[in-house]
């Protein structure tokens, strides 16, 4: 198949890499996204035919937040097969990510890869958003029949209050995304607290209390609106700890959070 006639979440390569846990494959996959050549970690369970499938959408952009493959092996351990996107323009990959613009469709062609990966189960695929990657996976869950539930983890959900908020991030934000006052349809573009009449997947919110880089106040606000508009949704505030958790405690809340996608896809996987 030429790759210029490639449909949108089309495998393009596999390449095998070592894995650091015993019992979990890992590869580097590249698909196609918009006419674009995106890559990403794929960790799958050695020896089981299927394995229900997950996508980790990680925060950041560019070289800061980047996928580490401990965190999707340790999710892979959980069971799942779980693909996490670098993102258009990273890691090799063609074309430069946007924060929640045209980058979100690097998440839903994931979904659709999802679907063709001999490992992975078939069905709707849940989604962990780590920070800005929340911002992602909730505009899948948005647009894409097979995504959910989803979890938002240290997830931004305004970036009105994030342009506030992050001082330090302002000039990147005035040049990916544009000025809050200038563009502000762009910035509600990538809020969901703006748009959250149209997910409707369950949703759990994980968050710390003195988080730095997002503020508790967005996890509030995320809850806030969905309890108001009768949405499928829990969350757990984690009192004292920051963006990243200490290890003891992120293993904890990853039991937590697998333990509710578990629940959601039991129950069918709709609010």
């Amino acid at each position: 198949m030429a790759v210029s006639a490639a449909p949108n979440g089309a495998l393009l390569e596999r390449e095998t890499l070592n894995s650091l846990r015993k019992g979990i494959l890992l590869y580097r996959l590249t698909y196609w996204s918009e006419g674009l050549k995106v890559k990403g970690y794929l960790a799958v369970p050695e020896g089981k035919p299927q394995s229900p499938g997950l996508i980790y959408c990680r925060g950041g952009i560019r070289k800061v937040g980047m996928v580490r493959k401990r965190r999707i092996l340790s999710m892979a351990q959980r069971g799942y097969a779980v693909f996490a996107p670098f993102y258009r323009g990273n890691e090799g990959g063609e074309g430069r990510e946007d924060f929640g613009g045209e980058d979100r469709h690097d998440v839903y062609h994931a979904i659709t890869l999802m679907q063709s990966l001999p490992e992975v189960e078939p069905g709707p695929v849940p989604l962990i958003g780590f920070s800005r990657g929340a911002l992602m996976a909730l505009q899948a869950a948005k647009d894409c029949e097979l995504a959910g539930p989803v979890v938002v983890w240290g997830g931004v959900s305004d970036l009105f209050d994030t342009y506030e908020e992050r001082v330090d991030l302002r000039r990147m934000l005035k040049r990916v995304v544009g000025h809050p006052r200038k563009q502000p349809e762009a910035y509600e573009a990538r809020s969901p607290v703006y748009w959250l009449e149209q997910v409707n997947s369950p949703v759990f919110i994980v968050h710390g209390t003195a988080d730095p880089q997002v503020g508790v106040g967005h996890a509030r606000k995320l809850a806030e609106g969905l309890e108001r508009l009768g949405k499928d949704y829990a969350m757990e505030l984690y009192d004292g700890l920051e963006h990243r958790f200490p290890k003891e405690d992120d293993e904890r809340a990853l039991d937590a959070v697998f333990r509710w996608i578990a629940k959601k896809q039991e129950a069918g996987g709709s609010a």
